[in-house]
């Protein structure tokens, strides 16, 4: 069983991924996980959307150099330990991993040059910050 992900290639600049993603909302695709990596000069947008096919088009007619791939997807147990199991089964294999990302989760790491700046400009917005504590499952009052 495999999944189709796109991988977009963008200049490095303010605004970029939020054109593409804008792009994708706009036309009623639905992203289900995603990846960026990044050079000083560009970037690589990797997702998995409810529609490939018409994601590819979508960012084709926009100008955009997109390319689609085979993946494939596991859902994991939340206990420790899961993925390094099934890593290890693929790996052991000889298989190389290139590379590796979660989908379906509501929860998003944002990577910023000023984060401070990034928190304040959120702070006042309809945006659930998640801490630390939340990350690891402990609700804070308790």
């Amino acid at each position: 069983m495999k999944v189709r992900q796109l991988s977009v290639f963008i200049s490095n600049q303010s605004g970029r991924i939020s054109e593409v993603t804008g792009l994708l909302g706009e036309h009623d695709i639905n992203i289900r996980g995603f990846s960026v990596a990044d050079t000083a000069d560009y970037g690589i947008l990797r997702v998995v959307v409810d529609d490939p096919e018409k994601a590819h088009s979508v960012l084709k007619d926009a100008g955009f150099t997109v390319r689609e791939d085979d993946v494939i997807c596991v859902n994991l147990p939340d206990t420790p330990g899961a993925l390094s199991r099934v890593l290890k089964l693929v790996s052991d294999a000889g298989v190389n991993i290139e590379y590796i990302y979660s989908l379906v989760s509501t929860y998003v790491v944002i990577n910023v040059d000023d984060a401070d700046r990034a928190l304040q400009l959120l702070e006042d917005k309809p945006v659930e910050l998640v801490s630390q504590e939340e990350i690891v499952g402990i609700q804070e009052g308790s």
